[in-house]
């Protein structure tokens, strides 16, 4: 296997399964675009993208039909639910801080339209590279994961075999320094589990992932990566224990990083763990300097 590392000196901080994001309002829904500044499609202009679908918005009578048909579809959906509830079947569910929203941020590019590139000539985001792209590199065979440490942003690609997530054979498509992100926003319509990032050029794209806590985090809010020896004798013992306890095959070293709130939020890599399907996996802990572990419900999403 050929497993990405970052170089000595360099914390490797998350990885995470991620393409360009798809459209969800009835208008733009299964498709993406990639556009110039000036709106105009560019996808036949990026160097060395390999032909892709030719996408055209839906008209508005032809998104409301589609949304009658799912409203109907949803309704009867509500009915059986009830009668499941009233006959004492457990049917509840919790949404999670990325269950997303039915409002949009951004009306012009969410329904209007859907960019998931947005770059002038020359610009970093048309060096994105294609397979990103769900509609030109086949999921069931072929994945993109991005990795996140405290100097650049990678993207890999990886074939994907099904029966077997744990083959790994990374090969580096693209990558840029951290300096040269100007912004990260979560974008949450509909799934909640797209991302923007804007380059400092001002290009950006919209990118998506079910898993995108893991690289986001370190993105969107301000953060120090603490060494392990700067910390004190509490704090190193609350972080022992915690690896202690952990239930896990296999642990790497802790990563501890110093949150805004003054919170500590440590993550423990699990090796074995890393898979092509749902990229690397972890154990985590946020504490405060006392090394006590911050209840949940006091932890911001700044903290994460």
């Amino acid at each position: 296997m050929t497993i990405w590392q970052p170089e000595p000196g360099e914390t490797l901080l998350g990885r995470a399964p991620m393409t360009f994001a798809t459209g969800a309002a009835m208008r733009v829904k299964g498709m993406r675009w990639f556009r110039d500044t000036e709106r105009n499609d560019i996808q036949g202009e990026l160097p060395g993208w390999p032909e892709g679908p030719v996408y055209t918005t839906r008209s508005t009578g032809d998104a409301v039909a589609r949304n009658t048909v799912k409203g109907a579809a949803m309704a009867v959906g509500v009915a059986v639910m009830a009668v499941l509830s009233s006959a004492g079947g457990n049917v509840s569910g919790s949404a999670g801080p990325d269950s997303g929203k039915d409002t949009p941020d951004d009306r012009e590019n969410e329904v209007e339209d859907f960019p998931v590139m947005w770059a002038a000539p020359g610009t970093l985001a048309r060096t994105l590279p294609w397979q990103l792209d769900p509609a030109r590199s086949d999921e069931k065979r072929y994945r993109t994961h991005a990795i996140v440490t405290d100097r650049r942003l990678v993207v890999v690609g990886l074939p994907y075999h099904k029966k077997d997530s744990k083959i790994i054979e990374d090969e580096v498509l693209w990558e840029t320094p951290r300096s040269n992100i100007s912004e990260v926003e979560h974008r949450d319509f509909k799934d909640g589990e797209d991302v923007k990032i804007v380059f400092s050029d001002g290009s950006w794209c919209r990118l998506s992932s079910f898993r995108r806590q893991r690289v986001t985090g370190y993105l969107i809010h301000p953060f120090e990566v603490v060494p392990l020896d700067s910390l004190t004798p509490v704090q190193r013992g609350a972080i022992e224990n915690f690896v202690a306890t952990a239930h896990a095959p296999d642990l790497g070293t802790p990563v501890v990083t110093r949150r805004s709130a003054g919170y500590f939020r440590v993550e423990v890599p699990v090796p074995s763990e890393l898979s092509s399907f749902f990229g690397l996996g972890s154990r985590s802990l946020v504490m405060d300097t006392d090394g006590v572990e911050v209840p949940h419900k006091d932890i911001r999403p700044e903290d994460l």
